[in-house]
């Protein structure tokens, strides 16, 4: 065993995860998982392992040179993420999931005249949309029911016509908008495509509102069984698309190594140095309420959690998502003159020439060193740079291109549950305001006391009407009854 290897049980969480053995030429040789990393890792970097009688395991110890492992939240993360990594890398010492059933992933193609949902186990570089692996629920039956929420096709031909119309049953039974037979734009259909995608990126509060609707009237009305079925299509949604499921948004960046894709990012941009470090923003609001930024941080070419930063929008109180991107670059980019860090190699913001410009704005008024700059609109992958009229548009094959999308999707994530984080904490809080005798001074006092929701609910009524003046036993008594 390479004694050299540097190890401290110490430095290793106590985490589910996944840990990746090198050998001395850097390649991948072996992919795990554990339920808890520093026992497993405990387990191979012991002296009298490399002693041991099973052959191929004494030969994976001593050709370790490196390790490196990814915590994740629970054990069917890890099994995500290491049945992905196997299947990137194809370890030689990895044999049992190399030809093991693969999850399904979900697939849409936006370049087709009409999208429509497939199912897949292999995610290739065709420019469609992956979501998933799903490990669990039922995906099938999931996926089959939003195509009919959103009235999507599920017919063959690449563009349908008038003469697949008369065949199809879908439009008769109404689960298709019916786009063969003019029925529907097609930008309308896109519409209801892009609906659907937010869904499938975690978005999917619309939908469960409505069949939770859908539910308790059914229930209502006796109809057990049909209530039954809408909870159970509640479940499988939430379970599989909601946020508690973590994506894990790296899986979408190039296989190449990131030197590659930070090297072709250099040519495909005409900048004078690689892109080392790359920081991209994106907003997130909805009618200019919650609005919040996120801004990700990649350096050589994979993503740097510890130095992301997310941020409540202050200075504009309308929806205008210029005014935000200029006001998130602005703030960013002061604090970091402040501590005299201008390290940035490119900066990337979601969007056209007008979220390019608003940016750039705020950083000639701070007086910023020139860095590369540039926005990247989703509908096309057009990329706008400050000094060309028109948009660049690479090749979908191509590393750079795959960088700068899973630096914008990243960002978009990050955003995006921030916002959500935000929305819901909001609609918890909004319980106190049903209470007759809360009112918004009050409300506060007790947020500020109790931190959440979930902290006053541990509370006793007691305890309430003690720390919370102004409140007596009744009151109290009324507020735990309301919240449960």
């Amino acid at each position: 065993m390479n004694l050299k290897i540097s190890f401290n049980p110490g430095d290793i969480p106590q985490k589910p995860g996944v840990y990746i053995f090198r050998d001395r030429f850097g390649d991948v040789i072996y992919v795990g998982k554990a339920v808890n990393l520093r026992k497993r890792l405990s387990q191979y970097f012991q002296r009298s392992r490399s002693r041991m009688a099973d052959p191929k395991l004494r030969s994976l110890i001593n050709s370790i040179d490196s390790w490196e492992i990814s915590p994740v939240k629970n054990e069917s993360e890890s099994l995500i993420l290491e049945s992905r990594l196997i299947k990137e890398y194809a370890p030689k010492y990895n044999v049992l999931l190399r030809d093991d059933k693969r999850f399904f992933l979900i697939r849409i193609n936006p370049d087709e005249e009409y999208p429509k949902i497939r199912l897949t186990r292999i995610r290739r570089n065709d420019g469609s949309r992956y979501f998933g692996p799903f490990p669990k629920g039922n995906v099938k039956e999931t996926a089959d029911f939003l195509t009919r929420y959103f009235g999507l096709r599920t017919c063959r031909p690449d563009v349908p016509g008038e003469l697949d119309y008369r065949h199809c049953l879908s439009s008769r039974i109404r689960d298709c908008c019916s786009p063969c037979n003019g029925k529907v734009t097609r930008e309308g259909y896109k519409e209801r495509v892009a609906s659907l995608m937010k869904v499938l990126e975690g978005g999917c509060e619309e939908v469960i509102c409505e069949l939770r609707g859908r539910m308790d009237k059914a229930a209502s009305e006796k109809k057990y069984e049909t209530a039954a079925r809408w909870r159970d299509m509640i479940t499988n949604i939430e379970g599989i698309f909601g946020e508690k499921r973590r994506n894990f948004r790296f899986a979408s960046i190039p296989s190449e190594s990131g030197s590659e894709s930070v090297k072709d990012l250099q040519t495909a941009l005409g900048i004078d140095r690689e892109p080392k470090m790359i920081e991209a923003f994106d907003i997130s609001n909805i009618s200019g309420q919650f609005a919040v930024a996120s801004m990700v941080c990649f350096r050589n070419g994979r993503p740097d959690n510890k130095s992301y930063r997310r941020f409540r929008i202050r200075d504009v109180h309308q929806s205008d998502d210029f005014a935000m991107m200029n006001e998130v670059v602005r703030r960013h980019y002061s604090r970091k003159l402040a501590e005299n860090r201008t390290d940035t190699d490119l900066i990337i913001v979601d969007g056209g020439k007008g979220q390019l410009s608003a940016a750039l704005s705020a950083l000639v008024a701070l007086k910023y060193p020139p860095t590369p700059i540039l926005g990247l609109a989703k509908r096309n992958e057009e990329i706008f740079l400050p000094e060309k009229a028109e948009p660049i548009v690479l090749d979908r094959s191509r590393p750079a291109l795959k960088l700068l999308q899973a630096v914008r999707d990243e960002a978009h994530r990050f955003a995006i549950s921030y916002h959500r984080e935000l929305r819901e904490k909001r609609i918890e809080e909004s319980i106190l305001d049903e209470i007759e005798g809360i009112g918004d001074n009050r409300k506060m006092q007790i947020l500020n006391e109790f931190g959440s929701i979930e902290n006053l609910k541990k509370a006793t009524a007691e305890q309430i009407a003690e720390r919370i003046p102004g409140i007596g036993l009744k009151l109290a008594e009324l507020i735990k009854e309301k919240i449960g």
